[in-house]
């Protein structure tokens, strides 16, 4: 690929050391805690679906910051947005509120719970998706107390990683090293409601799901399910709390993938980030009913939630959605690339719906790991959540033409693959 017409090439701030990738990478090394590993690459700049490293090399970024950055790089309307409301006020404690809070709270309500009267539900703003999570395992210890200690999650679940999401998380590899964590969460097959059925009771505070497990592999829940576990929890009392962090605010083509899945179903708590800010850090909890009233003053709070600067960069993405009509936009593009990924070669299956989508491989092919790692140095971002899948969460602006160049090349990289593997 060549540089895009629309973006100039990236530049970087003379810092009397190399600033091109292995220089940048050698310093972080020296510089950063190895919590995630060396980076692949040093990202410099960016615009729309495309991103260049400090080498100059442009990608198409199909992974845009793991479902983050929904309307793309340098969004005009975000950075307008986050401008101007720099320049007006950019920070007060939670002894106040501004304009923006309020205003983006009550877009929560309308978009979360449409069905519901707004007086009945409450937001809580947040910087991130696992402090989302955090809060609303805080409800669910609110909700009967020390009478209802259980709390319930899925295998294979994924809600952060800070003490209290870790422990509705299920892979061994990130709670294990950091055990005793939080008590009382039970974990249960994901998508059996038998097992959901006999799990629950009058000690459990809540049951957390993920409409579609991302981490997982994107693997949505069967048909059925929520529409069983809202039955089975609102009949033994316990909060239904749906994790829509990363499918949420129309990753997959509706505002809540839980409304596209299980139109009926109506949660006690749902949690939000990544894609909420379209790249400016925020997160919240939007709870209805006796939920909305768990957490009394003193008992929850943050000095950087619902600031006003990331508050607006969330009202203008959710105004940019609609204006622009991208939730019709995620369906059709989501749709139709779905179907031309499954015709490749060495494609098992498709997984996932709208703009996050889980590519499911063949056996016999390498880890999606080393795929992913060659379709970068093709020029396209992908990541690898399970040795079987590739994932895809690009920004819902991305063009048509870069799908189909994508297609292209994982269909050549498979085949490169395949040639190999039957030559050996």
């Amino acid at each position: 690929m060549t540089p895009s017409s629309q973006a100039p090439a990236p530049t970087t701030e003379s810092t009397g050391t190399s600033t091109d990738n292995t220089g940048w990478l050698t310093r972080y090394t020296d510089a950063v805690m190895n919590t995630f590993g060396t980076p692949g690459r040093v990202l410099v700049r960016g615009r729309g679906a495309h991103v260049w490293d400090a080498d100059g090399q442009e990608y198409i970024d199909l992974l845009a910051g793991i479902a983050v950055n929904c309307l793309g790089h340098a969004h005009p309307a975000i950075i307008r947005a986050v401008t101007d409301q720099l320049a007006e006020l950019g920070h007060v404690s939670n002894f106040f509120t501004t304009p923006a809070q309020v205003g983006l709270a009550e877009e929560l309500v309308r978009l979360t719970f449409p069905s519901r009267p707004a007086h009945d539900s409450r937001v809580f703003l947040a910087n991130s998706g696992t402090e989302a999570n955090e809060a609303a395992f805080k409800i669910a210890r609110r909700h009967g107390g020390s009478r209802r200690p259980r709390v319930l999650a899925l295998q294979d679940a994924f809600h952060g990683r800070t003490m209290g999401a870790l422990a509705l998380t299920h892979k061994a590899a990130y709670r294990e090293p950091f055990e005793p964590l939080p008590g009382g969460v039970e974990f249960i097959p994901a998508g059996d409601i038998e097992a959901l059925r006999a799990a629950l009771g009058p000690d459990v505070a809540a049951l957390v799901v993920e409409p579609i497990q991302g981490e997982a592999g994107v693997r949505e829940l069967p048909a059925g399910y929520l529409e069983a576990a809202r039955e089975l929890t609102e009949a033994a009392g316990a909060l239904l709390i749906i994790d829509e962090v990363q499918t949420g605010m129309g990753r997959t083509g509706a505002w809540m993938a839980h409304h596209l899945l299980a139109p009926g179903v109506v949660p006690d708590v749902v949690t939000l980030a990544k894609g909420l800010g379209g790249g400016i850090p925020i997160g919240a909890v939007v709870a209805t009913g006796q939920a909305a009233t768990l957490l009394a003053p003193g008992q929850h709070g943050t000095t950087f939630g619902g600031n006003p600067v990331a508050c607006a960069a969330a009202l203008a993405v959710i105004e940019t959605i609609r204006s622009h009509a991208l939730l019709d936009r995620v369906q059709q593009l989501g749709s139709a690339w779905s179907q031309e990924l499954a015709a490749v070669d060495g494609v098992d299956q498709v997984r996932g719906r709208g703009l996050l989508l889980g590519v499911g491989l063949e056996g016999g092919l390498p880890p999606a790991a080393e795929l992913a790692a060659a379709l970068a140095t093709c020029g396209f971002i992908t990541n690898a959540p399970r040795p079987d899948t590739i994932r895809l969460a690009p920004p819902f602006i991305l063009p048509d033409d870069d799908a189909r160049a994508f297609t292209t090349t994982l269909s050549e990289v498979l085949a490169r693959a395949l040639s190999e593997k039957a030559g050996s």
